[in-house]
């Protein structure tokens, strides 16, 4: 047993009555090892056994699965559904292996009150492989579901398509994915990669809202590192090709990082409580300890006036959000922007937020494709956003231009101009260029935007301006350095100061720091209840 299932040993049943009620997802009658079926569970000490001692140990066990589950629901609450359902496939053995259950746990229950649906796949059972019968349990859950608008958490351990089943194992993954992109924007669904998860089954995760996984126990590809040494001749290992690091740094498939499963389970319970059942609740409101007319002089310190120097935004978001209700998402990738839930005055919001200490807070390809993302799943569920802007553009370069930067920038820009939830604002020190846009600007549907007094809006910098517009007069100026001091003062007073753009009607506040949690949730209260309408269509055609 790992360490991990080790963290959620259940106790076992020490009954000796051979009237003992079967744990769904056990195996009753384990084969001898020479009938074993390749890619089924593997052989256990159990099996050493006499045959009336190995039925009880089995009917008495209490399968991962089945724990994982019970840590999640609120105690006494799971009702498993389903438990009694077998394969039906002949050949290979299987037609000798009919076990209750067939590998995947599916409940019911409550989370700190709340319905919600949840399956659990056993590795110890055949694999934990997906069959027919397997699929549709999964399948029947996400209907019932949808039909009570609860939601949906995946706790995948599994070891993929049950190849004896052949194309019915196939179509089980099919309809999995049908039914979750029908559930996409409906209820939340969260995904938990405990254990493998290679093939077709990653995109039911990728279909999800939330995917988060166990360190050193879980995996995600599409194809292990035999078959990339076969074809690429790439020596690579099972972690470097699709662990929790992996994901959770480089390609960004994975939102949460967890050490073991009690801590996913903890976390995802954490999740759960910011988001709403579903589409047409609100997300759930908790009565603030912490004064939402708090005034925090630290705020004026955090950011340094020096355009230039770094410092930690996520030090201003807890300031600003009730105290501890910060919740990161994708903490681990394109960390030049922070995003992640949080409570103003026990409201739900999300955060985006430009982080200085990374790259200087610049968009680019990653920051673009994270925070858009985050901004489509606030927006489904109705969640406000609050945008905290110091950016000072996107990066070029050569890379980011091969890499699509354009479209992934306009990625980001699509989903602020798409969302209807309430939409504030705060530019920190700095908005240049098209990134003064995108972050949520009124041009694209910003509610309220607000500045710190020492907030930079223009094309560009100071010293990028001078350097274009007085070009000639520093060539000529007989002390160039001086003259360029000059020049980008004035610059900064005529073009950079906050009041231009609160003249105009871009910014509807010039506000001190110490002000920013008290002016925010003030907004956010009377625009709970903004609406909007957009025009009839089949559905946008955003960018990809």
């Amino acid at each position: 047993m790992s360490e991990t299932q080790e963290m959620l040993r259940l106790e076992a049943v020490t009954s000796t009555s051979v009237s003992v009620r079967r744990t769904p997802g056990t195996d009753t009658a384990s084969p001898p090892r020479s009938a074993r079926t390749p890619g089924t569970d593997a052989e256990t000490p159990q099996e050493q056994r006499s045959g009336t001692e190995r039925v009880l140990a089995a009917r008495t066990k209490v399968s991962i699965a089945l724990a994982r589950l019970e840590r999640l629901f609120d105690p006494g609450t799971l009702e498993v559904i389903g438990a009694e359902v077998t394969h039906r496939a002949e050949g290979f053995g299987l037609e000798k292996r009919r076990i209750p259950g067939d590998g995947v746990v599916t409940a019911s229950g409550l989370v700190e009150g709340r319905p919600v649906f949840a399956y659990a796949q056993d590795r110890t059972v055949l694999g934990g492989s997906l069959g027919q019968a397997h699929a549709q349990k999964i399948a029947r859950l996400q209907d019932l579901a949808l039909r009570a608008g609860a939601p949906f958490v995946g706790i995948n351990d599994s070891g993929g398509a049950r190849i004896q089943e052949g194309v019915d194992a196939l179509g089980g993954y099919g309809e999995i994915f049908r039914r979750n992109v029908a559930a996409s924007g409906v209820i939340p669904q969260i995904s938990v990669i405990a254990g493998p998860c290679a093939g077709g089954a990653v995109y039911s995760p990728a279909l999800t809202d939330f995917v988060g996984m166990v360190d050193r126990s879980s995996f995600m590809f599409l194809t292990g590192p035999k078959v990339v040494k076969t074809v690429t001749f790439e020596d690579v290992t099972v972690e470097e090709l699709g662990g929790a690091r992996t994901h959770a740094e480089r390609t960004g498939v994975s939102h949460f990082r967890w050490g073991n499963d009690e801590e996913a389970i903890a976390q995802v319970r954490r999740l759960l409580s910011y988001l709403p059942s579903n589409h047409r609740e609100e997300p759930p409101f908790v009565a603030p300890t912490d004064d939402v007319e708090r005034m925090d002089a630290a705020l004026g310190t955090i950011v340094p006036g020096d355009p230039r120097k770094p410092y930690d935004v996520r030090a201003v978001v807890e300031l600003v959000v009730d105290r501890d209700s910060f919740m990161e998402v994708q903490a681990g990738w394109a960390r030049n922007v922070v995003v992640g839930l949080g409570r103003l005055g026990g409201h739900v919001i999300g955060i985006i937020a430009n982080q200085p200490l990374v790259k200087a807070g610049v968009l680019d390809i990653d920051a673009s494709r994270k925070a858009a993302r985050f901004i489509r799943t606030c927006n489904a569920f109705g969640i406000p956003l609050v945008s905290l802007v110091d950016v000072p553009g996107f990066l070029p370069g050569r890379e980011q231009e091969y890499g699509g930067v354009i479209d992934h920038g306009a990625k980001l820009l699509y989903a602020y101009c798409e969302a209807t939830v309430p939409k504030l604002a705060v530019i920190l020190r700095k908005a240049y260029g098209g990134a003064y846009i995108v972050m949520s600007s009124q041009h694209v549907g910003g509610d309220v935007n607000l500045a710190w007094p020492r907030a930079e809006i223009a094309v560009m910098g100071a010293s990028g301006a001078v350097e274009v517009l007085n070009r000639r007069e520093l060539a000529a100026a007989e002390d160039p350095e001086g003259r360029a001091a000059e020049l980008r003062a004035d610059y900064e007073e005529r073009f950079l100061n906050p009041d231009i753009a609160a003249q105009r009607g871009y910014i509807d506040a010039v506000i001190e720091p110490c002000e920013t949690r008290r002016r925010l949730y003030r907004h956010l209260r009377v625009l709970l209840n903004k609406r909007e309408w957009t025009l009839p269509r089949r559905h946008a055609n955003g960018p990809l």
